[in-house]
């Protein structure tokens, strides 16, 4: 009872969610940082979605850090040369 009146006047979870991300853009306000640490001290369900994040974060960057490596210029080049072909018909 009292977890859901905590969660109704300091922060409800779509918000904590929403600025979850914004934490991870870099965007948040320092106001904002702390209402979250305190909704995420009340929420377990927010604490545990905060760690799925991190996991997928992380997936994400080694993945996209895999990708970059794997284009080399040989590969553009191709690209723009079949991109002008059809454009040239």
């Amino acid at each position: 009872m009292i977890r859901k009146i905590l969660h109704i006047l300091f922060l409800p979870c779509s918000e904590a969610t929403l600025l979850m991300e914004k934490r991870n853009a870099n965007t948040i306000s320092s106001r904002e940082k702390r209402k979250l640490n305190m909704h995420l001290m009340i929420c377990k369900w927010c604490r545990m979605y905060k760690q799925k994040l991190e996991v997928l974060d992380k997936i994400l960057a080694s993945t996209f850090a895999e990708r970059e490596t794997e284009i080399n210029d040989s590969e553009i080049q191709n690209f723009k040369n079949k991109m002008f072909n059809k454009l040239n018909f």
